[in-house]
């Protein structure tokens, strides 16, 4: 791995692991923040693929900032810990909600990229 990939994804993922913790201090309610960061890191990965960023910007928007951004391991264990409080409903629809809305946000996001990009 060459520096500059190394460096480029190191300050992308110091600034998303930052970030994410701001928006888990704003919001204060944990299936929430990790509901926002993970339909928000898909809009923006979306805007990355369509836009053809490549390179270091790419490595450092994309698998830096929105791989330490996004957290697909805090949704399970809610997801998990909603169905072992007996709330199989509220598991389900954060699982649906949540894999639905990323989708379409990497999907609007792809459209957004390409159109300004």
């Amino acid at each position: 791995m060459a520096l500059v990939t190394a460096l480029a994804v190191g300050l992308g993922g110091s600034a998303g692991a930052v970030a994410r913790h701001g928006v888990s201090e704003r919001l204060e309610r944990r299936a929430l923040d990790t509901l926002v960061v993970n339909v928000a890191g898909s809009l923006l990965l979306g805007v990355v693929l369509g836009a053809s960023v490549g390179g270091p910007a790419a490595l450092a928007a994309g698998t830096g900032f929105c791989g330490a951004f996004t957290t697909f391991s805090s949704f399970a264990v809610e997801t998990v810990g909603l169905a072992a409080e007996g709330r199989r409903r509220a598991a389900a629809a954060n699982a649906v909600g949540t894999l639905g809305l990323a989708v379409a946000a990497v999907l609007f996001g792809r459209a957004l990229g390409a159109a300004i990009g």
